[in-house]
């Protein structure tokens, strides 16, 4: 066993939960505690949890078959400690204080943080506030800057893209044009992936602003071509009108719209067409349920480089994918960024080479 001064660690995750999560758990706490006799202190849902020290020792675990196990053990939240900071009612200490508390209270040594850009420019805030601390890339978005890859992402592929295969049955008995709502807010990667591998027709993209008439002259001639249309929709997807809004008067209008996008996007394509369409949003469902083999496998990998970065007190690091191999990516460099699909991507052009309109 090698020795390391880093003996204690606290581990959370925060954010919404993705696949691989309790994998790369798994991963740090196992090679932790193999290589250096590391221990583990567990962090209940999120920067909350490290708010309020809602923690446990993880030395007892059984890590059996967590690998496989979707969410997160340790729960998760959206709180953001640097996010319009108020002091607690109860202790009448600021976030950062009570996080401080925590660290002292558990002996902590240094903080994993597991979660995606939120999470991760957090972790940023974190380090430059004086805590060791290191980041996984999670999120089922892809959309982390600088990594190539984050664990999640590959499994809501796998369930975008059955959920597209599953509904093109319906579309082809019935002779409907099909509206499949895929997440990503402000990124396509995941739309623009499982569009692909499910044989879309289109593509709609956060990037890529759509015009309805030259969506719906293409939705014409693929309709008489093989009598229904399968569309993948980003829920971030938006027309060229919104396109020119300014970032306050396009999420005012966002938040006046009664359903999610596709539910207008459909609506606009029956409009400019006349041809049936329907909505099938997949949700939740995508981030949900057991990881794939290849994120598991992702998520154990970058978990286990984790021990060897605390041991080495190589602090504020994302460890991500660049150029395939495992890189420790300053956490500086990815706060308040994201990744986006743009006109190099190489699947944009993949897709457009196959004849995928992108209503543009």
């Amino acid at each position: 066993m090698k020795t390391s001064s880093i003996k204690t660690i606290g581990i959370l995750t925060s954010g919404g939960d993705a696949p691989g999560l309790n994998a790369a758990i798994r991963a740090l706490c196992i090679s932790g505690k193999n290589k250096y006799g590391m221990k583990f202190v567990g962090i209940r849902n999120g920067y909350r949890g490290l708010i309020d020290n809602d923690t446990f020792k993880m030395d007892k675990m059984d890590f059996g078959q967590m690998i496989s196990e979707g969410g997160t053990i340790l729960g998760t939240s959206r709180v953001k400690p640097f996010k319009n900071p108020k002091p607690d009612p109860k202790t009448g200490l600021l976030p950062v204080e009570g996080i401080n508390e925590t660290f002292k209270k558990n002996k902590l040594d240094a903080l994993v943080c597991l979660g995606g850009n939120g999470t991760n420019t957090t972790a940023s805030q974190l380090y430059d506030a004086g805590f060791n601390v290191i980041g996984l890339p999670k999120t089922i978005d892809n959309d982390i800057a600088i990594t190539e890859e984050t664990f999640g992402f590959h499994t809501a592929i796998d369930i975008a893209t059955d959920g597209i295969n599953a509904i093109r049955t319906t579309a082809k008995s019935h002779g409907r044009v099909m509206v499949v709502e895929i997440m990503g807010h402000k990124v396509g990667w995941l739309g623009l992936y499982a569009g692909v591998a499910g044989n879309a027709d289109v593509i709609l993209l956060p990037e890529v602003p759509y015009d309805i008439k030259k969506l719906g002259e293409f939705i014409k001639e693929k309709y008489e071509e093989q009598g229904y249309v399968i569309v993948a929709c980003s829920e971030g997807a938006l027309n060229i009108d919104e396109a020119k809004l300014g970032k306050k008067d396009f999420k005012k209008a966002r938040l006046d719209m009664s359903q999610s996008v596709a539910f207008r996007v459909a609506q606009e394509i029956e409009a400019e067409t006349g041809i049936e369409t329907r909505t099938s949003v997949l949700g939740y469902l995508q981030r949900g349920g057991s990881p794939s083999a290849y994120d598991i496998l992702l998520a154990t990998e970058l978990g286990t480089a984790a021990a060897d970065f605390l041991a080495n007190k190589d602090f504020g690091k994302l460890i991500g994918i660049t150029d395939g191999a495992i890189t420790g990516i300053p956490l500086s460099d990815i706060a308040d960024k994201i990744k986006v699909v743009d006109e190099d991507c190489e699947m944009l052009k993949t897709a457009r080479a196959l004849g995928i309109c992108f209503g543009d």
